[in-house]
C-alpha cells in the first residue's frame, strides 16, 4: 500500500478498470496485482467486461494483457468482441496481447487419473513473461474444473490459482458462473478472492435490465448498491449515480425561452441557465411546441441541444414543426441539436438514464429537453420513477445543463397530479402549466406560470394562440365574468370596438353641435360689437355737437 502524505491515510494501489463508470463504483478500479471474480449467469456480460478491462488497460494506459479462454475459442472471441470495435489480430501483432485457449476434457482427465494445475501455470507463466503483461483474464473457472469431483483436490487447486497470480503480480480478472445458493458454483472463489463482483440480467414486465454489484472488496471503500450498466456499440458503460449531494454550483446567466410573450411574464426575461423547467398539460396544449421553441432558440445561439423524443420520430418531429416556422433540420445539419427518438419500454429507467448520461459525455450539451417525462411511468413502479427523476434533474444541475422536460397530464376531475408531475414538480426551478380554456362551443389554450424559484413572474392566465407564424401571446381581455378567450374575446373586442365608435361619433357630434355655438357666439359677438361701436360712434358725435353749442353761445355773450 501507499501512503498518503496529507491525510495520513493508506490509499490502497488500484488499477483503472477501463470501464466507463466503474472506476467510480470502485472508487479508482480493481485491486492491483490482486484477483478479482467477477461472476454472473449465462449472457450478463461477464467475457465483455473482461475484455475490454485488457483492451483499454493495452490502449489507454500501455499494460499489455493475457486473455486465457476455456469455453471460446480464440477465433471465435476475435470475431464476437470484433463488433466492439475491439481488434485482437491488431494487439496480438503488436505483441500486447495474447489470447490463448485452452480445452479441457472430462474424459481425458479421467483417463490420467491425477489433476493439478502445474501445466496451466507454466502456460500462463509463459504467456505472461513473453508480453511482460501487467492483467490476465481467466474465463470462465468452471470450464478449467469441469472434470474434477473431489473437492478437496478442487479447493486446493482454487487456493494455488489465486495465490499463484498474487505471487507474479498481475491484476487478474476470474470469471465464474452464478451458483444456486452460492455466487459461483464452487462457492469458494468468492472467497478467497479479493474483490468480488456480481454481474446480473433481469427481465421485469417484458423489460430488460442489466446491474452490477460489488459484494466485497477488501481493503478499500466502494459502492454497495446495484448499478445498471448498459452494452452498446462502445462496450459496457456502468451508472454509478445513486445519490449525489445539493452542492452544485448556480448562475444568474438568463436563457430566452423562445417566444417573446412568454419573456415578458418572467422578470428576468427568460429562465436561469442551469435551472430546470418543466412544462406541464393535457394532450394537445402545445407542449412539444413550446419546447422545439426553446430548443431552437438555444440552437441559434448556437448553444448545443439534445433532444429526447418518446412519441415522435426525428422526422415526425421536424416536419410538424415546419409547420409553425420553426426549421429544426438546419440545427440538426449544423450539429447544434441531436434527436433520440425511442420508446420508453426499449429500456429500462435505468439505462435511459445510463444513455443519457453517456450522450452528455459525447456531445456536450448545454440544453436538454425531454418530451415528454410522463411516459416513463409505463416502464416502471412509482418508486423507481420517482427515483431515477431525481437522480437526472441532480445528474443535470451537477453538469450545469438547462433542462426542460414535458409531462402529460390526464384529462381527469381527480385533482391529484399525474406520477411524473408530482415526482419532479417540488425539484424543478420552474413549473409552467398549458390547459385548455372551454367555453361558447370551443375550446382555447391557455398558459400560466406556477412557480419560478429566485424571479419574479406573472400571476395572469395568458391565452395563446398557434399559427403558421408560430406562439403569440395575446394580452389578458377581461369581461364581466372575467378572463375572456376565444369567441368571447373576440365578440368583447367587437363590442367594445362598437362601443369606442359610437363613443367617438358622439364626441364627434359635440364637437359639431359645439363648434356651430361657437360661431353664432361669435357672430353674436361681432353684432354686439357693431352696435356698441355704431351707439359710440353717436354718442361722440352728440358730445362735439354740444361742446360746439356751448362755444357759439360763449362767443354771444
Amino acid at each position: 500500500m501507499q501512503k498518503e502524505s496529507k491525510s495520513n491515510r493508506f490509499i490502497f494501489p488500484k488499477t483503472p478498470t477501463g470501464v466507463d463508470g466503474l472506476d467510480e463504483v470502485t472508487d479508482g478500479g480493481f485491486p492491483k496485482g490482486r484477483p478479482t471474480l467477477v461472476c454472473g449467469g449465462a449472457g450478463c456480460g461477464k467475457t465483455l467486461l473482461s475484455m475490454q478491462f485488457l483492451i483499454k488497460g493495452i490502449t489507454e494506459y500501455n499494460e499489455p494483457g493475457v486473455f486465457m479462454s476455456f469455453e471460446e475459442p480464440s477465433n471465435d472471441l476475435t470475431l464476437n468482441v470484433k463488433s466492439l470495435g475491439f481488434d485482437l489480430e491488431k494487439l496480438k501483432a503488436e505483441k500486447k496481447l495474447v489470447v490463448d485457449y485452452v480445452r479441457v476434457e472430462r474424459s481425458e482427465i479421467e483417463e490420467a487419473g491425477e489433476y493439478d494445475l502445474d501445466g496451466l501455470f507454466i502456460r500462463l507463466g509463459h504467456a505472461i513473461d513473453s508480453i511482460k503483461a501487467t492483467r490476465v483474464v481467466l474465463d470462465t473457472i468452471e470450464s478449467l474444473f469441469a472434470g474434477l469431483d473431489n473437492q478437496a483436490i478442487l479447493r486446493a487447486e482454487l487456493r494455488r490459482l489465486f495465490h499463484w497470480l498474487k505471487t507474479k503480480g498481475v491484476t487478474a480478472i476470474i470469471t465464474g458462473e452464478r451458483g444456486e445458493a452460492m455466487l459461483t458454483r464452487q462457492g469458494l472463489e468468492e472467497y478467497v478472492s479479493d474483490c468480488v463482483i456480481v454481474l446480473d440480467h433481469r427481465v421485469i414486465e417484458q423489460v430488460s435490465t442489466r446491474r452490477l454489484r460489488i459484494v466485497k472488496y477488501r481493503g478499500s471503500t466502494h459502492g454497495t448498491n446495484e448499478y445498471p450498466f448498459l452494452i452498446d456499440a462502445d462496450g459496457i458503460s456502468v451508472l454509478p449515480i445513486t445519490s449525489l449531494r445539493l452542492d452544485n454550483e448556480v448562475s444568474s446567466e438568463i436563457v430566452s425561452t423562445g417566444v417573446p410573450g412568454l419573456n415578458t411574464m418572467f422578470e428576468g426575461g427568460g429562465f436561469f441557465r442551469g435551472s430546470n423547467i418543466l412544462v406541464s398539460g393535457t394532450a394537445g396544449t402545445a407542449k412539444t411546441t413550446i419546447a422545439c421553441y426553446f430548443a431552437a432558440e438555444q440552437c441559434e445561439k448556437k448553444e448545443k441541444t439534445l433532444y429526447f423524443a418518446f412519441e415522435e420520430s426525428p422526422q415526425q418531429l421536424v416536419r410538424n414543426m415546419k409547420s409553425i416556422g420553426v426549421n429544426m433540420e438546419k440545427y440538426i445539419k449544423n450539429g447544434t441539436l441531436q434527436i433520440h427518438s425511442s420508446r420508453p419500454s426499449l429500456n429500462g429507467l435505468e439505462l435511459h438514464l445510463l444513455t443519457l448520461r453517456k450522450l452528455i459525455r459525447e456531445f456536450k450539451p448545454t440544453t436538454i429537453i425531454i418530451d415528454p417525462i410522463s411516459n416513463l411511468t409505463l416502464v416502471g413502479s412509482e418508486h423507481e420513477v420517482r427515483s431515477m427523476l431525481v437522480r437526472l434533474i441532480d445528474m443535470l444541475k451537477i453538469n450545469n445543463i438547462t433542462a426542460l422536460f414535458t409531462s402529460l397530464n390526464k384529462q381527469t376531475d381527480n385533482l391529484r397530479p399525474d406520477l411524473a408531475e408530482e415526482s419532479v414538480s417540488s425539484l424543478v426551478d420552474t413549473w409552467i402549466t398549458v390547459r385548455d380554456m372551454e367555453g361558447i362551443g370551443e375550446r382555447n389554450r391557455g398558459l400560466f406560470i406556477v412557480k419560478s424559484r429566485g424571479m419574479g413572474h406573472s400571476n395572469q392566465v395568458r391565452e395563446f394562440i398557434i399559427t403558421s407564424n408560430g406562439i403569440g401571446l395575446l394580452d389578458v381581455e377581461l369581461g364581466p365574468q372575467g378572463v375572456l378567450t376565444g369567441t368571447a374575446r373576440k365578440s368583447h373586442q367587437i363590442k367594445k370596438t362598437i362601443s369606442d365608435i359610437k363613443l367617438q361619433n358622439e364626441i364627434d357630434r359635440k364637437d359639431r353641435e359645439i363648434a356651430r355655438k361657437r360661431r353664432v357666439l361669435e357672430a353674436n359677438i361681432e353684432a354686439l360689437k357693431n352696435e356698441f361701436e355704431s351707439a359710440a360712434e353717436e354718442l361722440s358725435i352728440l358730445k362735439a355737437t354740444e361742446e360746439l353749442q356751448e362755444k357759439l353761445a360763449s362767443k354771444k355773450k
